[in-house]
This record gives structure tokens, C-alpha cells and sequence, in this order.
């Protein structure tokens, strides 16, 4: 337990999670609650591709669309194995400016899930600029860190060779 209601909540849902689908509900919504952010994003690793699976944001971004894991935040946060904090997207070297110029994010926080090995990253966005704090990020990566086994466990179960989001038929 923590000293944080929506941490500990996320984390007790985490360990009865039935689904990978519950998996990324729970983690979205919780990311958004924790940091008070616009926007919320579930990216999953697929080889050298980042997953976009799951999003709770004032509007659209990229749910369901991939990205060559060279090419996006939270490629660059899984492999440094580490978190990117972004107080101002216009300035920042890491940020695919093509693909965040159209968006309302302004400011964005990217957490690995799983340091080591990491399987996908967290998103928190906010539509102003905005430094995340040193208890921000401690947040999200205490969330991350209790998604990892939810996951990985789910992540496991899919049929060898099967890519996320897409059926054996599709």
C-alpha cells in the first residue's frame, strides 16, 4: 500500500485483471488520474515496433497505430530503459514532430514498463506545457512497475506469432 488512493486502487485492479484489454483500461485510466493529464497511452513492443494499444485522451492520437521503435518517445524510453520527461515537444530532439505537431500534446511524460526488457511504455500528455515533478514520474513508474507482471502475463497467452490487435484471421 501506498499513500496514494488511485496507485493503490490501480494496483489491487492490476492483480485481478482478467484481460489484456482490463490491463490497459486500468493503466490508462489511473495515468490520467495520477498526474491530472489530457491524454493517457498503452504502448506495447512488438519487436522493433511501437504498439500505440490503448489511449484515454481529449482527443485522438494514435491508438492502434504503429511505429518503427526508432522513430517514437516511447521507443526511445524502452530501448534507454529509462523514463523521458518533455516539458515542450517543439523543443525536444526525441519528438517526431510530424507526428505530435497536429496533436493537442504540448508536454508529455514516457515510462517504461519493465526496465529491464522493457515490454511498452506509459504516456501521460497535458494539452498546456508542463514539467512533470519528480512525484509525477515516481507515480507512473510505480504504475508501470505493477503493470509489468499484468502484462506480461496476458502478453504470454497470445498464440505464437500473433501481432497485438490484429485476430489470426485479420
Amino acid at each position: 500500500m501506498t499513500d496514494n488512493p488511485v496507485l493503490d486502487e490501480a494496483v489491487a485492479a492490476l492483480r485481478d485483471a482478467t484481460s489484456l484489454e482490463d490491463v490497459q483500461r486500468i493503466v490508462r485510466t489511473a495515468t490520467r488520474r495520477l498526474v491530472d493529464a489530457a491524454g493517457a497511452t498503452v504502448v506495447l513492443r512488438e519487436d522493433d515496433v511501437c504498439y500505440y494499444a490503448d489511449e484515454d485522451a481529449i482527443a485522438p492520437l494514435w491508438k492502434g497505430q504503429r511505429f518503427p521503435i526508432n522513430d517514437c518517445i516511447s521507443g526511445w524510453a524502452m530501448l534507454n530503459q529509462q523514463y523521458a520527461v518533455v516539458p515542450d515537444i517543439r523543443v525536444d530532439a526525441r519528438i517526431p514532430q510530424q507526428a505530435y505537431r497536429p496533436t493537442f500534446v504540448r508536454s508529455l511524460v514516457m515510462v517504461p514498463i519493465r526496465v529491464q526488457d522493457p515490454i511498452g511504455a506509459i504516456g501521460a500528455y497535458w494539452a498546456r506545457p508542463h514539467q512533470a515533478t519528480d512525484v509525477q514520474v515516481a507515480l507512473l513508474s510505480a504504475l508501470a512497475t505493477a503493470a509489468g507482471p499484468a502484462l506480461t502475463r496476458f502478453l504470454s497467452e497470445r498464440p505464437e506469432g500473433e501481432l497485438l490487435g490484429i485476430s489470426p484471421s485479420g
